[in-house]
């Protein structure tokens, strides 16, 4: 299968991962903001929409967004003529430009150059933690692999 096919079939396949990601983003929200609610969207947000429903469907679908932007910018992983630095570096780049713009017109971010900051400086955070994650699993497993060659 060719790279833009598996891209394609990844992103379609990412989409429900993305919604449940932003389900869990609504969570996260509410414990912060909710004061003991369950905010299905940003009060923000849903008065911009002029309903919550209206905010949820648009949240919903940006969150769609954020699946099928991971789920498909993961064949660069695949690319094995690049070196790691460089798939890190376009995956980062690919995702962090699905994230922020959702953040911001879902409203999970505040609207000012500090909520970006905010937001960017805990999508780096996030985005380390899980790569060193990744980077030392496949690691050890790989060292495992050649330990029995």
């Amino acid at each position: 299968m060719n790279a833009k096919l598996t891209a394609l079939t990844r992103g379609l396949l990412g989409i429900p991962l993305g919604i449940a990601i932003g389900f869990i983003i609504t969570l996260i929200i509410s414990g912060i903001y909710g004061n003991g609610e369950y905010l299905s969207a940003r009060p923000e947000l849903i008065a911009e929409m002029g309903s919550e429903i209206n905010a949820v469907l648009l949240q919903t679908g940006l969150s769609a967004l954020i699946g099928f932007g991971f789920a498909a910018s993961s064949v660069i992983w695949q690319l094995e003529d690049w070196s790691l630095a460089k798939q890190t570096g376009i995956y980062f780049l690919i995702n962090a430009l699905v994230m922020l713009p959702v953040a911001w017109f879902a409203r999970w971010t505040e609207r000012s150059f500090k909520g970006i900051a905010i937001y960017f400086g805990t999508f780096v955070v996030v985005f380390i933690i899980i790569w060193a994650i990744q980077y030392f699993f496949w690691r050890q497993k790989i060292k495992k692999m050649n330990e029995k060659l």
